[in-house]
Formats: structure tokens, sequence, C-alpha cells
């Protein structure tokens, strides 16, 4: 399953809003803030730091999840 992302979200930053919002994640399925803001906090997600505001590249983001946060299956 690949993601397309729109022209004007390809390496822009954005805030937690919108990269909930960049269309990375399933309809309806999207994670909390809450979950975001932990999976930063871990280090779990690529961010950017500007002074105290965090930024996110929805690229980098989606590349990252089809790389690494795969889930082992069960059995």
């Amino acid at each position: 399953m690949e993601t397309q992302l729109s022209p004007t979200m390809e390496n822009q930053l954005t805030d937690i809003v919108g990269l909930r919002s960049s269309g990375i994640f399933p309809k309806d399925k999207e994670p909390s803030i809450a979950t975001l803001r932990n999976w930063t906090k871990l280090r779990r997600i690529p961010h950017h730091r500007v002074g105290h505001f965090v930024y996110y590249d929805a690229s980098e983001v989606a590349a990252h999840i089809r790389t690494r946060l795969k889930v082992p299956a069960r059995g």
C-alpha cells in the first residue's frame, strides 16, 4: 500500500494537526494528537525542532512508518 501525497505536501514542514490531516494515515484511523506527541517524545517518528516548536515533514514520516513501524504478525 503506497501513500500518495499531494504535490503541495512534499518537502514541506507541518505541525501536528497538519500531520494528522495530511493523508498518510488511513481515513478515520488517524492516531490521536497525544499518540503523535508520545511517538515524537520517544523519537519513533522523524521531527524537526525550531525553537520550542515541533514540525514534521509528511513525506519523511510516511517513509519512516512504511519501513520501520511495522507491527509483527502474531502466530
